[in-house]
């Protein structure tokens, strides 16, 4: 059974190839397996990409309880340690050297500072011609590297307190992330996110918000974007919280999203990945 966006598989005579990073050192969301899966099924059934992983490394340590002992506290300090070398290991996927054997790279919901090997080195490559898409928490990933930020066009600021019923707009239905969206996009549940560092002059608006989803106030509040990078293409979506979003499977616990609004996502992420591999461009 094909996928949204998939009238039928385009099988190519050598799929492009994705790298597909899904750790964190902040808040993990349980989501992260279910968007590795749709995107494994996306390349399949599209035929035009396969996904190889760089996933969380077993063993992270769990937070420390306030009244830690000093005796637990160093025992964490060296099991933390311990875990961070095996994640810098993972991590070396991001090398130069091992980025020449992909042509995007794609941050799933990642937070936090991730110690990739070369931080110019990734720049430098979207920058060269290759791809970068972004999922919902891949905003929420290195605050404090204005490389990044700028690059990515956007940068989390904050969440509405409640997952929301909300409408996005598409703003541009001739987009391949766009072109199986509706013009109102009605999603019943979802953590939406608001953003800071952004400008919209830098970035190609895909879907935005006129109220913001908590407090109903008009303005503009950007969910998907793409834009250049050098001669690299970005694509970036803040929708990917909930499972019931990603996963058009009818059987998810608790659904409180139509099986449709996930189809529709599927759409949306397949397209923007084949705008941002340029295998799919804007309809004129």
């Amino acid at each position: 059974m094909l996928l949204a966006g998939c009238a039928s598989p385009h099988r190519v005579a050598s799929p492009k190839k994705l790298l597909v990073v899904t750790t964190t050192t902040g808040f993990r969301h349980s989501s992260i397996p279910t968007l590795e899966k749709v995107i494994t099924q996306l390349g399949a059934s599209s035929g035009e990409f396969t996904a190889d992983f760089v996933q969380q490394p077993p063993g992270k340590p769990r937070d420390l309880q306030r009244n830690a002992t000093p005796e637990a506290k160093a025992t964490h300090d060296t099991e933390e340690k311990a875990w961070e070398e095996t994640l810098k290991t993972a991590l070396q996927k991001l090398s130069p050297d091992s980025l020449k054997n992909y042509d995007a790279v794609v941050f799933a919901s990642t937070t936090g500072d991730l110690p990739i090997p070369d931080k110019d080195g990734l720049l430098n490559w979207i920058k060269a011609g290759h791809a970068f898409i972004g999922i919902h928490a891949g905003g929420d990933t290195f605050h404090g590297w204005p490389g990044y930020i700028d690059m990515l066009g956007g940068e989390f600021r904050a969440h509405n307190p409640k997952q929301s019923h909300v409408d996005c707009l598409n703003v541009d239905p001739a987009n391949p992330a766009m072109v199986n969206v509706p013009k109102v996009w009605t999603i019943n549940q979802e953590e939406m996110y608001l953003f800071k560092n952004y400008d919209s002059t830098k970035v190609h608006d895909l879907l935005v918000m006129d109220k913001e989803p908590t407090t109903k106030e008009p303005g503009h509040f950007p969910v998907s974007w793409c834009k250049d990078y050098g001669i690299g293409k970005v694509f970036y979506t803040s929708l990917g919280h909930r499972e019931d979003v990603i996963d058009s499977d009818p059987n998810i616990r608790d659904r409180q999203n139509p099986v449709e609004v996930s189809k529709v996502y599927q759409a949306h992420v397949l397209g923007g990945i084949e705008w941002a591999l340029g295998l799919k461009s804007a309809a004129k």
